[in-house]
């Protein structure tokens, strides 16, 4: 399954905030690269694989100056959502609906990185993705699509499955963050390509044959896409990361 649809490109920036929990690594989204390259988000620190995978490593931020312990943030540049976005309004923290796959826990905090990265309370934020076996929910579908309201700490937390591959593109997961009713910030993360090729040796992944190299395959991956890979760590049966999403 390709993601054949057209989708502008936005130049809104998007801010990730880089502290001492880490950074939100972010991508390109499925409609094309960025007008401009972004500056790449440093990882959450350390990781501890599941299985002992071997992490891709990540290029570090561009150091920013602060005088505070608050977050250091730098920029990345906003593009367009792709054309599988459902605006669902969907409040749910476990989009799986069933879908089997392994385990993931995404962690999300949301800042504004114009107020010394405060938490944002009561941002909407929106996640979707493709099941195991590349597919999305369209029509009345709503499988891996959900949204959460941050909690006064800008927190939320989505239960969902590691992403199958598709024909083309490095498997991603893609995000909004909607802190009113007229912003929005759209992008999208991309995974360890280590970790996949283990994952998707595992059923029900493995039902179809993985390409050898499912990132780099993808020219945007190849571009920007060590400085915006996830860095998940092993959790229970699956994997869980956590990120710093700051806005202007």
């Amino acid at each position: 399954m390709t993601e054949n649809g057209t989708s502008r490109t936005s130049r809104r920036t998007l801010l990730l905030a880089a502290g001492s929990a880490g950074a939100a690594a972010l991508a390109a989204a499925c409609s094309g690269p960025a007008t401009t390259p972004g500056a790449a988000g440093r990882p959450e620190g350390p990781a501890s694989p599941a299985a002992n995978a071997t992490q891709t490593p990540t290029r570090p931020a561009p150091a920013v100056a602060t005088g505070s312990p608050t977050p250091a943030c730098v920029l990345t540049t906003e593009v367009g959502e792709g054309p599988y976005y459902l605006d669902l309004d969907r409040v749910r923290s476990d989009i799986t609906e069933g879908r089997a796959g392994v385990p993931f826990r995404l962690d999300l905090t949301v800042v504004r990185a114009s107020a010394g990265c405060r938490p944002v309370p009561g941002a909407a934020v929106d996640v979707w993705h493709a099941d195991s076996s590349g597919a999305y929910s369209t029509g009345k579908d709503t499988f891996l699509r959900g949204t959460q309201l941050t909690d006064a700490a800008g927190r939320c937390t989505f239960r969902t499955i590691v992403p199958g591959w598709y024909r083309g593109l490095a498997p991603h997961i893609h995000f909004k963050v909607r802190p009113d009713r007229d912003t929005e910030t759209t992008s999208q993360f991309f995974f360890p390509e280590e970790l996949l090729l283990r994952v998707y040796a595992l059923q029900p992944y493995a039902r179809r044959k993985a390409p050898a190299h499912p990132n780099t395959r993808d020219g945007r991956y190849r571009d920007s896409g060590a400085a915006m890979t996830l860095n998940p760590s092993a959790d229970a049966a699956g994997y869980r990361a956590a990120f710093t999403v700051g806005i202007s």
